[in-house]
């Protein structure tokens, strides 16, 4: 029987390219895995990868991707709109084929402790992996983002990463921060751009639709402000264009896309937003997501920017399965 899993990591970096490919490639180089989608933000300065293959390619894979951006990303200069706690911020591993989800609970448990022993940079395990019950949401694990973990672990015992030294202090890695290495079901992240560039219209806006604030199920939502260049695309590190351009982000994970699709995600924003007085200007699909997820929508009807059918999971999986996997 094939077996297959998916990984998602998340890493610090959207704005420098050859960092992003060195990254990229370190997961690229172990055999047996497929890279499915790379999505880069500068905004945010953050990328998020998509690779398939066999679980233990899958989890070595993940792990020399961690290390890789240890080498290259210094938490302490590192600035964007995303949250995160290290320079691999999360790892996931989602079950595809042919397995569990507790054996993406074991890939995740065995990957994490590698990662702190190759690299010492402490691990925390979320969701499905999670060791402790108020670690399965990844968000009570960021609290307070790198630069308060890395003083809340000095202080408070409760915010100890799960794998870390015994010997050398309760310290993050002085450049790497932590990381956070989970097993999940398949997440859908999905951004709706407002035509505003008011930051706290898409706070407000993220704080009434999500499920912490009594809005839609197994959603999770915030508001951020992008910056961009005249032609819509993110400026680079460095390089303020003449003409850039803001605007407001209510950046959404849905967590289980048969309780809240993407077409329901969008709708509630949508109506938040003309209460307002503000329209949709578009929205986007960072990595991919199952064919349901979309709730039965058309993409213009998502408005959705760069979108391709390769960022349906099922036809990237069949084209690369026909390929030879």
């Amino acid at each position: 029987m094939r077996t297959l899993v998916e990984c998602v990591p998340n890493f610090s970096e959207g704005r420098d390219a050859e960092k992003i490919s060195r990254i990229v490639d370190a997961a690229r180089a172990v055999h047996g895995v497929t890279i499915f989608d790379l999505h880069s933000d500068a905004s945010h300065n953050r990328s998020v990868l998509t690779f398939v293959g066999a679980p233990d390619a899958v989890g070595e894979a993940a792990i020399r991707l961690v290390g890789e951006a240890a080498r290259l990303i210094d938490m302490n200069a590192h600035r964007g709109e995303h949250p995160r706690i290290g320079s691999t911020d999360v790892v996931p591993f989602v079950p595809v084929e042919g397995v569990t989800m507790e054996d993406c609970v074991r890939i995740a448990h065995a990957a994490g402790e590698e990662i702190f022993r190759r690299f010492a940079i402490p691990v925390y395990f979320y969701e499905a992996a999670a060791l402790r019950p108020n670690r399965r949401l990844l968000e009570n694990i960021r609290r307070g983002q790198y630069e308060g973990l890395r003083e809340a672990v000095l202080t408070d015992p409760s915010r100890l990463p799960d794998v870390c030294s015994s010997t050398g202090g309760p310290q993050l890695h002085l450049t790497a921060g932590a990381t956070a290495v989970g097993a999940r079901r398949f997440l859908v992240a999905f951004n709706v751009n407002l035509n505003t560039n008011d930051a706290a219209i898409a706070k407000m806006i993220a704080r009434k639709i999500r499920t912490s604030g009594g809005g839609l199920p197994a959603l999770k939502a915030i508001g951020v402000l992008l910056h961009y260049d005249a032609t819509g695309g993110s400026p680079e590190q460095g390089s303020a264009p003449a003409r850039a351009e803001t605007r407001a982000q209510v950046a959404m994970n849905l967590t289980d896309f048969e309780q809240t699709s993407m077409l329901v995600a969008y709708q509630a924003v949508e109506r938040e937003a003309a209460q307002l007085g503000i329209s949709i200007h578009s929205s986007e699909l960072v990595g991919l997501a199952p064919q349901a997820a979309f709730g039965g929508a058309p993409p213009e009807q998502l408005k959705l920017a760069n979108f391709s059918s390769r960022m349906i999971f099922e036809q990237r999986l069949d084209a690369v399965l026909a390929a030879g996997l």
